[in-house]
């Protein structure tokens, strides 16, 4: 047994042992997770993947005459203003307002491809960047709050508060995306082609997160993490954290399972770790990194991140069918994904990630030189999270629960 306050004394030190998730699992086939667990103390996980469940808190400060925002236009992506007086939230999904901008043809509003394609993510992104977005707001007059417009450009440096809040990301384990119809589908996997053309899976396997802490035993509310290229904080669980998905016998879940919800100071976090994205027909989205330090606390630790693509599997979802439970066909292992190719129904089908692997690995090595450097310690989490939540579907139709 060892503790994170020890773990962390040896990091001030700069002597402790850090490896990455890859490296563990080289490590444990050579020599096996007794003698792994003995010498290293730190596991870094990291996966660079779209989480569009991710946005953005933002104070303006006050303007003078003071101004209380109820509607508000950051790039012409409209931004929520429904909290304090110069308070709003900017989501990644959100899109621009066709009603203010772009061109007429033939009497009917059409966007332009830059409009269609830019988004809330996009705008993070240039303000973590450092580039100066235009602003737009109008505000509701009241005797303290006089001013009824707002015009102007801000930047990272002119506004106060400037943070990440994601209410869901770093899904435990996720879907693989075909298509079995007649036609081609956009969806957030991206294209799917007809008649099985192609898969998309968007999970990077054995080196994500929370792949390498199945039963959620080192991560928690209060974990320090690499986010964006800044730190970050496990804040809560993720929305439609369902940690009571199905399980292979090495505790990996066969589908959607836990999730958390993330926060970081976005003034902290680089360009290169926070990209806004574009799915054809579909919208805009975040890529973002994402590392986790596991602490080597236990055995168990190293016998979790042990876990290697061959042993870990995600569901085949068929999208051309519209409902919310689609037939699947069946389990694939993340080996099969990552070697470019599946077989369905005896018919060979290509395979591509959203994930970058390449820049996943980054994430971990990145978040490996932090720890072995002194400058990141592990912060001891406050409350564990939740492991029997349930996933509750939407089915009722008016104000009827569905009986299908």
């Amino acid at each position: 047994m060892r503790t994170i306050a020890e773990i962390n004394d040896k990091i001030r030190l700069k002597k402790a042992v850090v490896w990455t998730a890859e490296e563990v699992k080289a490590k444990v086939l050579e020599i096996g997770v007794n003698k792994v667990f003995k010498q290293v103390d730190v596991v870094c996980t990291g996966t660079f993947e779209p989480m569009e469940s991710s946005g953005a808190m933002i104070n303006l400060g006050h303007t003078d005459p003071p101004i209380k925002i109820r509607q508000c236009w950051i790039d012409g992506i409209p931004a929520y203003s429904a909290f304090g007086a110069v308070d709003l939230s900017l989501g990644a999904t959100a899109m621009m307002d066709y009603t203010s901008s772009g061109d007429i043809f033939d009497g009917e509003f059409r966007p332009s491809m830059a409009q269609v394609e830019r988004g809330g993510g996009h705008v993070i992104e240039d303000l973590i960047a450092g580039k100066s977005v235009s602003l737009r707001a109008i505000g509701q007059v009241t005797d303290c709050y006089p001013r009824a417009s707002l015009e102007t450009t801000i930047s990272s440096k002119t506004i106060n508060q400037f943070y990440l809040y994601n209410p869901r990301n770093l899904y435990q384990n996720f879907i693989v995306g075909v298509n079995g119809g007649d036609r081609q589908l956009y969806t957030y996997l991206g294209p799917l082609q007809p008649q099985l053309g192609n898969a998309v899976f968007s999970n990077p396997g054995a080196i994500s997160p929370l792949f390498n802490d199945p039963e959620l035993e080192v991560i928690g509310i209060g974990s320090r993490i690499f986010l964006g290229g800044g730190v970050g904080y496990v804040a809560w669980e993720g929305t439609q954290h369902f940690p009571l998905q199905k399980r292979l016998p090495n505790q990996t879940p066969i589908g959607p399972a836990a999730t958390l919800a993330l926060i970081g100071d976005a003034k902290q976090m680089k360009p290169r770790w926070v990209r806004g994205c574009y799915f054809k027909n579909y919208g805009t989205s975040l890529m973002l990194g994402v590392g986790i330090p596991l602490p080597v606390l236990t055995e168990k630790v190293i016998e979790h991140c042990a876990v290697r693509d061959e042993e870990i599997v995600a569901p085949v979802i068929d999208f051309s069918i519209p409902r919310r439970v689609r037939p699947t066909f069946g389990l694939v292992t993340y080996a099969q994904l990552k070697s470019g190719k599946i077989t369905l129904d005896g018919k060979p089908v290509r395979v591509a990630s959203l994930a970058s692997m390449a820049r996943s690995r980054e994430v971990a090595q990145e978040l490996k030189s932090w720890i072995e450097a002194g400058e990141f310690l592990l912060a001891e989490s406050v409350m564990p999270l939740p492991k029997d939540r349930v996933f509750l579907p939407q089915d009722r139709w008016g104000g009827q629960v569905s009986s299908e």
